[in-house]
């Protein structure tokens, strides 16, 4: 039995159940591992207490992870012994090690290695929509993206047809609300298009007809630099000069979640499959510095109290209905009026040898599975 603090949409908390946020581990076993109160927390950075169906054998930070069945698990056993993640940066050593028989998974391959990898009867390549979300986030401190006008403007600079037809081809596809397609109260939107005409209007209108300079903070990843220097391109069409600042995903987030960035792109995934999980986007119940609570529209300094309020009335609503309704009405005005700009929403696009069955490509960042993997 579950007692809750309200009455919430019953789908919610079974997707919560659902977050590997509450994985279990070995209580005993990582106790014995706790240091300055932290449950083990560092001990388990690098070693396994869990009860999943692979127990970990070897780690090593950014080369490898090695895990083995466990024949303990209480469910279907992995049908391989063992498998093992290789940490290979490069696509083109991906493609490379593939071919030879090397590895039997490639999974961030880039349009043109995938392009080349069709061909091959030796290598199928296999698609599974995820949950991910590619966006900017514009910073309302910033004394010119807090502009109605420009946060308007900046939704018509992107190109977004080419750069999904083009840099992320087979791997994203357009979307622009903070709802993925296939999620309940998803809305099928995509109003913006590259129009620089447009973008000069509101821009004149904002006052700042001859444009302005802004930073945008982008993590260092081939897709996400090219996407970037797609924008700063379209963005210089009506005058804005958009300076890229390339850093690891640690640097990134770090200035993010601190709120000094004037642009972020980066990506959200869902942590469960309830809409609730990205209200991230439209929720910020304190705008203060040292607020308690720091969604994603907190981030980037958005007060928002009424669409707070009507993000928090949706999951309480248990008419799967209504709910809809609301999160079509939250999506809609969040389209229309956010320092968000929803870009695309991501395929994750796998390729491996032909004799690789049972891979599952899951709704989100961590839910791939390989338990059922044969060879």
């Amino acid at each position: 039995d579950f007692t809750m603090d309200k009455a919430y949409a019953p789908t919610f908390l079974l997707y919560c159940l659902t977050a590997t946020i509450s994985s279990v581990v070995d209580k005993d076993l990582v106790m014995e591992n706790e240091v300055d109160g932290d449950f083990g927390y560092n001990w388990l950075k690098t070693n396994y207490a869990g009860s999943g169906a692979f127990t970990i054998r070897e780690w090593r930070a950014n080369e490898a992870v090695v895990m083995e069945r466990n024949d303990n698990y209480d469910g279907p056993k992995p049908a391989m012994a063992r498998s093992i993640y290789r940490h290979i940066p490069e696509a083109a050593t991906q493609r490379l090690l593939l071919e030879q028989g090397d590895i039997d998974v490639a999974r961030d391959l880039l349009p043109e290695e995938l392009d080349a990898l069709s061909s091959n009867p030796d290598i199928k390549i296999e698609k599974g929509v995820k949950g991910t979300l590619f966006y900017l986030g514009l910073n309302q401190k910033n004394e010119f993206l807090s502009k109605p006008e420009v946060r308007e403007a900046m939704k018509y600079l992107v190109d977004y047809a080419t750069i999904a037809e083009t840099i992320v081809k087979g791997k994203m596809e357009v979307h622009q609300t903070f709802l993925p397609s296939g999620m309940l109260g998803a809305l099928e939107e995509t109003p913006y298009s590259l129009n620089v005409e447009k973008a000069k209007e509101l821009l004149a209108s904002a006052g700042l007809a001859d444009g302005f300079t802004v930073t945008m903070d982008t993590r260092n990843t081939p897709d996400v630099t090219a996407i970037a220097q797609a924008i700063q391109q379209t963005m210089a069409m009506a005058g804005i000069t958009l300076e890229i600042i390339p850093g690891d995903g640690g640097q990134t987030l770090e200035k993010y979640r601190a709120r000094t960035h004037d642009i972020y792109i980066g990506n959200w995934g869902p942590d469960y499959q309830d809409p609730h999980t990205n209200v991230t986007f439209a929720q910020n119940p304190d705008n203060s510095d040292d607020a308690a609570a720091k969604p994603l529209a907190w981030r980037n300094a958005w007060d928002i109290p009424e669409m707070t309020a009507k993000a928090d009335s949706a999951v309480l609503e248990r008419d799967s209905a209504k709910r809809v309704e609301i999160y079509h009405e939250l999506q809609q005005e969040h389209l229309e009026t956010s320092p968000f700009i929803i870009m695309f929403q991501e395929s994750e696009v796998v390729a491996m040898r032909s004799n690789v069955e049972g891979y599952i490509i899951g709704p989100s960042f961590n839910d791939n599975s390989f338990r059922g993997v044969t060879k």
